[in-house]
């Protein structure tokens, strides 16, 4: 039985917004006659396209911009939805006290000096947030540039940017208000309009996720972008971007990529996460792009915004110079895409037209002489092959009056298509100034200026796509699942010993709690205790180290392998109490633990640890040795769906290994996905672990299941986690 993964939709979110999108009336409280203050570039905006009422608040004026204005809120005669307030940070809270009793709906607060400035601007921004929910108002900001809305029954520019805002199908959150305004400024370049803009700044009260609700059931917005500093509650933004990208793409740029942050741990899973690990993960599984750059997501955008998604990852590349032709073939195959063999017929037909010298191969290099003529002439060709999901046309200006025409040429070539027709195309033209390209009144060509980032476009659209094709995943309903026993083990352990690893038979318990497989293994003081566990097992055993203070048991050669007979696995204990004294910590051995040798089978590591925002980050990749060396390990956060489980496994670099290598045996795969989702529930389930290590994780070959051979456990008295 599968469960659905939670994603309820929050209706009164979008129905708060409503008054910050769409206003009847808006009063402007600090509204200016200076022409270049925020109070004065807000007003210009409002009144230069708003199609409500505008209501400028200046105790000190009788008019601003020819528009009546009035000393108080309190003084506007009829009800105002939407308050910007621009007042410095000090007197914020007596406005909005004004807003409170004339029932505004929505407040914009554009001024800096809250919790960006220390613990005294934070008091003060927590006392703001507690006055508008108080009265149920949503507020932007602090700290921000404002809301746009280019829907020509509102015309909103509530903002102090002063660049015109194209209209179109785009809408975006930039946490920056500066960079806001380069956006607004640059976005033109590529061909990009805006159904809306919102800058948060602070996101004390309407933040990304809010703005994902409502731009999800905005008829007039087809793709969202966002810029953030922070994700916020990143459980929850994973929820609905999840839901949201079924249905419009998200394209997100996050900054603070650097490993300052990553902490020091004790365990592999911890050590190799870091936060970047977490983000990467979470946009993974909630199928947003995340992109490196604001160029990569304006890029992407424009395609996305004008172009259909591909159906596949093959494709075309049309261009007049063979060069830049090989630079797009060697871009696409890096961005995960093919160029793929033509059909005869597409060959032939090219052939009847092209020089003898041209090539009609994929790439198609129509050589330097070709212009308008032939671009239309191939541009359906190609896009009407079967065995193309997309095409890159590629145009060198080396006739200057061939400048203008190509441009027009590809667009009639894709309007002449037939099949074709519903295939993603995209232009290059290395020129100075690259501009959309219109196929009719509905379309726009987006036009690269290399051909690399045409590439790179056109495989964060199939990325995309992909992603889509797959089944959306489910939380698994899994048998023999005992959260309480394992809770118990915990919190005994920590009222006993306080912040721990576990101890070996306590690790065991909790995988047993969760039907975690793991290998028997006998505790054992004595080196005659561990002859007679060697006796017990029979065959070869492995030896390895008892410690409360030893995390790694190999890095002091605590482990012993392929040890036969009672008298080998006496010997093996002395060799490791003997290696822990040449190493000056002799008195951290308690001890040594005998387990039966595992047999044959693929390497793998298993476990999760526990990020302050993130919450639990469940870890999955090749295991022993192989894993200190190479790092070649994935994270997904939780709660992980059974897609999320099957897909780490092919995410890593070393996923041949699983499919069976050199004659070697494939491994257990469903085994592995089990055991993962299990990882993922204990760590939802029990708090008090915030460390996992499951390594190595024998993978057998398939039907014969896997086993955890060593495991490791940290816990500590849980703290709240955000929901």
């Amino acid at each position: 039985m599968l469960q659905d993964l939670p994603a309820t939709r929050d209706e009164a979110t979008s129905a708060g917004l409503r008054a910050l999108f769409r206003p009847r009336s808006v009063a402007v409280i600090g509204a200016s006659r200076r022409p270049d203050s925020v109070g004065g570039l807000i007003m210009r905006n409002l009144i230069g396209g708003f199609t409500g009422a505008v209501y400028p608040v200046n105790p000190h004026a009788g008019s601003v911009l020819s528009v009546p204005a009035y000393a108080s809120l309190r003084d506007v005669p009829r009800e105002v939805d939407l308050a910007i307030v621009v007042v410095p940070a000090s007197g914020i809270l007596e406005v909005i006290e004004d807003c409170r009793a004339q029932g505004v709906k929505a407040v914009i607060v554009p001024a800096a000096g809250f919790a960006e400035t220390g613990p005294e601007g934070r008091a003060l921004q927590e006392r703001l947030v507690v006055l508008v929910r108080e009265a149920g108002i949503r507020l932007v900001g602090p700290n921000c540039l404002g809301v746009i809305n280019t829907d020509p029954d509102v015309c909103l520019n509530a903002t102090f940017a002063s660049t015109p805002v194209r209209p179109g199908r785009v809408a975006m959150s930039s946490q920056s208000g500066a960079l806001g305004v380069a956006v607004l400024e640059s976005a033109g370049h590529f061909g990009i309009g805006f159904s809306s803009f919102v800058s948060v700044g602070n996101k004390a009260d309407v933040s990304g996720n809010d703005l994902l609700q409502y731009w999800e059931d905005d008829p007039l917005t087809d793709v969202i972008l966002l810029y953030l500093e922070s994700f916020g509650n990143p459980r929850r933004f994973a929820r609905i971007a999840r839901r949201v990208s079924r249905v419009k793409p998200i394209l997100a740029v996050k900054s603070g990529r650097s490993d300052s942050g990553r902490r020091a741990a004790g365990s592999h899973t911890a050590a190799l996460a870091g936060n970047e690990t977490a983000s990467d993960a979470l946009c993974r599984q909630a199928g947003v792009l995340r992109c490196n750059t604001l160029e990569e997501m304006f890029e992407v955008a424009a395609l996305l915004a004008h172009q259909p998604l591909p159906q596949g990852p093959r494709v075309g590349v049309l261009t007049n110079a063979g060069g830049p032709g090989i630079l797009c073939a060697d871009a696409c195959e890096a961005a995960g895409l093919l160029l793929p063999t033509l059909e005869l017929e597409t060959v032939d037909a090219l052939r009847a037209f092209l020089p003898a010298a041209a090539s009609a191969l994929n790439p198609v290099d129509m050589i330097a002489t070709a212009g308008p003529a032939e671009f239309e002439r191939a541009v359906p060709l190609l896009l009407d092959d079967a065995n193309v999901d997309a095409l890159v046309a590629i145009h060198i200006p080396v006739r200057a009056e061939d400048r203008a025409g190509v441009a027009e040429a590809i667009a009639r070539g894709r309007a002449a298509a037939r099949s074709g027709r519903s295939k993603p195309i995209v232009a290059c033209l290395l020129r100075d100034e690259p501009r959309p390209a219109g196929a009719g009144p509905a379309e726009t060509i987006p036009v690269y200026r290399f051909p690399e980032s045409a590439a790179r476009a056109l495989g964060r659209a199939w990325e995309h796509a992909a992603w889509l094709g797959q089944p959306e995943g489910e939380v698994p309903a899994l048998l023999g699942l005992q959260p309480e026993r394992a809770r118990v083990i915990c919190r005994q352990a920590l009222a006993a010993r306080g912040e721990c690893w576990l101890r070996a038979d306590e690790v065991a318990g909790v995988l047993a709690a969760y039907a975690l497989p793991s290998l028997p293994h006998v505790e054992c003081r004595t080196r005659e205790e561990a002859a007679r566990a060697a006796q017990l097992f029979g065959g070869m055993v492995a030896v390895k180290l008892l410690s409360d203070t030893v995390v790694h048991k190999t890095d002091v050669g605590g482990v012993v392998l392929d040890v036969e007979g009672p008298d080998s696995a006496a010997v093996a204990f002395d060799t490791i109490a003997a290696r822990l004294e040449a190493a000056g910590r002799p008195g951290e051995m308690r001890g040594a633990s005998v387990q039966p040798m595992a047999g044959q089978g693929v390497e793998t590591m298993l476990g999760f640890a526990l990020d302050s925002s993130f919450g639990p980050l469940v870890a999955f990749g090749l295991g022993g040795t192989t894993l200190e060396l190479f790092g070649d390990v994935v994270f997904r956060i939780t709660p992980l769906t059974d897609r999320d489980a099957a897909e780490m496994l092919e995410s890593i670099r070393g996923r041949a290994l699983l499919d069976g290598f050199r004659n070697q045996p494939p491994a257990d795969k469903p085994a592995l996905v089990d055991m993962l989702l299990r990882i993922a529930r204990l760590a939802d389930e029990v708090p008090e672990i915030v460390e996992l290590d499951l390594n190595p994780v024998l993978a057998r070959p398939p039907g014969q299941g896997a086993v955890a051979l060593d495991a490791r456990m940290h816990v500590r008295r849980p703290l709240l986690r955000k929901a």
